[in-house]
């Protein structure tokens, strides 16, 4: 098939939206698909342009077989609602002469789009009813939901608009994939039936994230003994997860010589926990930048428990990418997630980590004392995290499953 990959993320991004289509685009590829992707420069989550593609403008490059097609965009170094409309309006200028050139060049199979941004669907649709082609529109977060829910635009008749256009956008689309369950009847609820969707989970290569023993960690190189308790955080450091309650849990445990936290990742929500931390003298909580992908099984096997952090208000919003390969690398997690939300039905059904409430700093510090208790046996959790990303996570056979789907829709 000739595909078209459309995302504002795309790899050598680590993390997010950007590691699963990108990982997604490699994998078309390698299958002998002819691969074309329209992305920006890689910017995310550290919402600076990485220093290989600073400077360059309209390019293309070939990742694992891919035809990457970058545009530049305007990233702001404080991300606040403006600022990030306008950062996304101008990949919606910038990609303008690829659309051009994709209507006049020979016509794609099927078109697939990664939001968010939700307004990205706009011109893939506007390419595939002109062209006469399937459209996928791929939801990894409810984006408008998420900016209301979470206070982050609160003008009605500027929601309505949004809310608008992303049901007109989903409803012409030929299928709507998504990630959980919980998003799918959220969709559902916008009036797009689930006969017209297509559940396509986050997934984890579970050969190259796997168990490893504290010794193949990354605490030496932390400076961090065998026998202490660490409590960690890995992911984006954003405004959807609470993860102020980090730093008030390590506040609790200030007096525990043996615990540690450590926060890995970049985001708009740094410098606001470095700040909370340096104010209450926590010297037992330390900031690492992401780690390359080859490190990950080591950094995930540095952790006693790992900490997989949301707010109420984006409960079935988004569906936390991290946990896949928590699971794939057989950890323990504490999960804030509240009773029917897909996070809580799957973490509890599967019984793999501890389930506590949402933005409670409280609960969370109890939740971790119950997990590093000297009496507490983790080994149930992480067995069952291992086999739970096994049986249904598994990256070759979720992208075998959705590699069928496609050539159904091309075959219609």
């Amino acid at each position: 098939m000739r595909i078209l990959i459309f995302g504002i993320n795309y790899s050598p991004e680590l993390t997010g939206i950007g590691k699963y289509t990108g990982e997604m685009g490699s994998w078309f590829a390698q299958q002998g698909h002819d691969v074309h992707v329209v992305t920006a420069v890689p910017y995310y989550p550290e919402w600076e342009v990485h220093d290989a593609y600073k400077g360059k403008k309209w390019f293309t490059e070939i990742i694992d077989g891919a035809k990457v097609h970058r545009v530049p965009l305007y990233v702001p170094k404080e991300v606040n609602s403006k600022k990030r409309i306008i950062h996304e309006f101008s990949f919606i200028l910038g990609v303008l002469p690829y659309w051009f050139k994709f209507l006049f060049s020979k016509k794609f199979d099927a078109v697939f789009c990664a939001a968010p941004p939700f307004h990205l669907g706009l011109l893939p649709l506007i390419y595939a009813k002109l062209r006469g082609v399937p459209m996928v529109s791929h939801i990894q977060d409810l984006q408008v939901d998420a900016a209301k829910e979470l206070g982050m635009i609160q003008n009605q008749t500027f929601l309505n608009i949004m809310f608008g256009l992303e049901r007109f956008i989903l409803k012409k689309s030929t299928k709507v994939s998504t990630i959980s369950q919980g998003m799918a009847d959220k969709i559902a609820a916008k009036g797009i039936p689930l006969s017209q969707q297509i559940m396509f989970p986050n997934w984890v290569d579970e050969s190259a994230i796997r168990p490893l023993p504290k010794e193949q960690s990354l605490r030496t190189e932390f400076g961090i003994g065998m026998e202490d308790k660490v409590i960690l955080y890995s992911g984006n450091l954003g405004e959807k997860q609470g993860l102020e309650s980090i730093i008030d849990a390590a506040d609790i445990y200030r007096d525990r010589k043996d615990v540690y936290f450590i926060i890995v990742g970049s985001g708009g929500g740094k410098e606001k926990l470095q700040q909370m931390a340096a104010a209450k003298n926590l010297d037992r909580v330390s900031f690492y930048p992401l780690q390359p992908y080859e490190k990950l099984s080591a950094l995930l096997a540095t952790a006693d428990v790992h900490l997989v952090l949301q707010k109420k208000s984006a409960a079935d919003l988004v569906m936390p990418s991290k946990l896949t390969g928590i699971l794939a690398a057989g950890g323990c997690a504490i999960v804030t997630a509240e009773p029917g939300t897909s996070l809580f039905t799957v973490m509890s059904e599967h019984d793999m980590g501890i389930i506590c409430e949402p933005e409670n700093p409280q609960a969370l510090a109890q939740s971790i004392g119950k997990a590093i208790a000297p009496e507490t046996d983790l080994s149930l959790y992480r067995n069952n995290a291992r086999k739970y990303a096994e049986r249904f996570l598994s990256k070759t056979n979720i992208l075998k499953d959705f590699e069928a789907k496609l050539h159904a829709l091309k075959e219609k």
